[in-house]
């Protein structure tokens, strides 16, 4: 830790609360994220908030290249002593969820995403991989310990939501790792975790991807109310309809969102599209 506080005092770097920076230096939980990623000499990797380049430097030791985004062009110089000597990393100024990701994915081909997010990104940052991305093979994230709760959470649980829904849809998340917030610098006022998902197009059988996250944003529109009513209120439909639609998806009429899992909601999407409800 004292040498990655020297070299940010060397350059005169200041925090910036704004971009949620906290950096790891502990040599042993960076190979643990690098190793629980599953990558290696083959493996492209996408770095999102690369901040001092700890992470960085460890990752491009595996990796057969890193593009490794960062929004704070004051870290120049802190990254150029911390990734001195890497011939496989590219650093890339920009925010990552402002950029066209299908134009990334054309230049770089399949890529896996490690990275130490910014607590403030990562569900739009998730949700972006999620929908937009077609090469990306998986996720090793270390996030907030209760988003990675919600990442990985069962239905029924107070846990559970749209996020979770989504990602069950693309792939499996797990957590592999737990990180007290004395890991970093500066200390943050919550544990963290790493969560692995692992991309598996086609896991749950549905009519339209998009369709589905319309079923999902409905069924969690309103958590207190029964999904009969977030059917009724978000798509404007009548309450017999609605009644109709749930027992043909094989849902209690009482039913919750929250209560459905993701392959039940897929099959209440598909009811949806089969009804003229929802557009394929």
């Amino acid at each position: 830790m004292q040498d990655l506080r020297t070299t940010l005092q060397k350059h005169g770097f200041l925090f910036k609360k704004q971009f949620g920076q906290n950096f790891i230096s502990d040599n042993n939980l960076l190979s643990s994220i690098v190793t629980a990623s599953g990558i290696d000499e083959n493996t492209t990797v996408v770095e999102i908030g690369c901040g001092a380049g700890t992470l960085t430097r460890a990752i491009a030791e595996k990796a057969k290249r890193v593009y490794a985004f960062d929004v704070d062009k004051d870290l120049q110089p802190v990254l150029a002593e911390t990734l001195a000597g890497l011939e496989n990393v590219e650093v890339i100024f920009r925010d990552f969820n402002k950029i066209n990701l299908p134009e990334l994915e054309a230049e770089i081909g399949e890529y896996t995403v490690v990275a130490n997010l910014p607590y403030y990104i990562t569900t739009p940052l998730v949700t972006k991989l999620l929908e937009e991305g077609e090469k990306v093979q998986g996720l090793s994230i270390m996030v907030q310990e209760e988003v990675a709760e919600r990442f990985c959470a069962r239905e029924d649980t107070p846990e559970y939501g749209a996020i979770t829904a989504g990602i069950a849809l693309k792939g499996e998340a797990k957590i592999v790792k737990r990180v007290s917030r004395n890991m970093f610098y500066p200390r943050p006022n919550v544990d963290s975790a790493v969560v692995k998902i692992t991309f598996q197009r086609g896991r749950i059988s549905v009519k339209s991807e998009k369709a589905y996250r319309q079923t999902v944003k409905c069924a969690f529109l309103n958590r207190r109310k029964t999904l009969e009513n977030n059917l009724v209120n978000f798509f404007k439909i009548d309450r017999e309809t609605a009644k109709r639609i749930l027992a043909q998806a094989g849902v209690e009429e009482k039913a919750r969102g929250e209560t459905l899992s993701p392959q039940r909601l897929a099959v209440l999407t598909d009811a949806l599209i089969d009804n003229g409800i929802i557009q394929a």
